[in-house]
């Protein structure tokens, strides 16, 4: 292997870990405000990034919702926009943790 090819694996080797390691850091605040905040009875490791937030998930109702979007903001200082279609990111556990990603890169971007 050439020594620029073996440069740019390593470059994206190294961009995918830190992804990674971001992403699981997020997941991790995500669950410990299911958990402290939310009550939800579990442990960390029992709750599966892809559990539905609602209903036969992990219970929560509208008004858990609200205080959901409260920590998450103030987790991670970030402003949960109200708009229409912003409910799919309540969806899952997952979806949680890719809003808090989107947000924090739009809040980056406009410095």
């Amino acid at each position: 292997m050439r020594f620029g090819a073996y440069k740019k694996v390593n470059e994206m080797q190294s961009r995918l870990a830190e992804w990674i390691a971001r992403r699981e850091k997020i997941l991790e605040g995500v669950r410990e405000i299911l958990i402290n905040n939310l009550n939800v009875r579990r442990e960390a490791d029992e709750i599966d990034p892809d559990s539905a937030l609602f209903g036969s998930g992990l219970g929560l109702d509208s008004v858990d919702a609200v205080e959901l979007v409260v920590s998450l903001e103030n987790r991670f200082g970030l402003r949960v926009p109200s708009r229409p279609g912003e409910r799919a990111a309540l969806r899952t556990v997952n979806s949680l943790v890719d809003l808090v990603i989107a947000l924090e890169d739009q809040r980056d971007e406009s410095g």
